[in-house]
């Protein structure tokens, strides 16, 4: 059984691919993700991994349900681009607000994982070292 988002999510990437829109949101998604895809590319050849956050607000308190799928959505902004520019990503804790987590996010270039997996791992250490 999917949950509510699930099945939101679902109905919406139905929609969008229905034949009568087909032209007006996939084909226009499709070209929007090759030139963020593309300028991603362009930044990586200036720096190794970029850091951002991983979502504007903390987590959501253990067990909370978020009815809102706006907040749902919004608390996804981040972690978006990694996704539409087919780049990888990794998030890492950087600290708390209220005793609620904050992720950091970091984000390379196509197949430079290793170097997100390294940099993970100094940004951990430290975040532990400080703890």
């Amino acid at each position: 059984n999917f949950g509510a988002e699930v099945k939101r999510r679902i109905m919406l990437g139905t929609y969008v691919l229905s034949a009568g829109y087909y032209d007006a949101y996939y084909a226009t998604a499709q070209r929007t993700r090759a030139s963020i895809a593309h300028d991603f590319e362009a930044v990586f050849q200036e720096v190794d991994v970029l850091f951002t956050p991983t979502s504007p607000t903390p987590a959501f308190p253990l067990g909370e349900r978020v009815f809102d799928p706006v907040a749902m959505y919004l608390s996804d902004v981040f972690t978006v681009t990694a996704n539409l520019a087919g780049i990888p990503g990794i998030s890492v804790p950087i600290g708390t607000v209220d005793e609620l987590p904050l992720g950091g996010q970091l984000l390379g270039p196509w197949w430079g994982e290793s170097k997100l997996i390294a940099a993970a791992g100094a940004i951990e250490a430290s975040y532990e070292d400080n703890t």
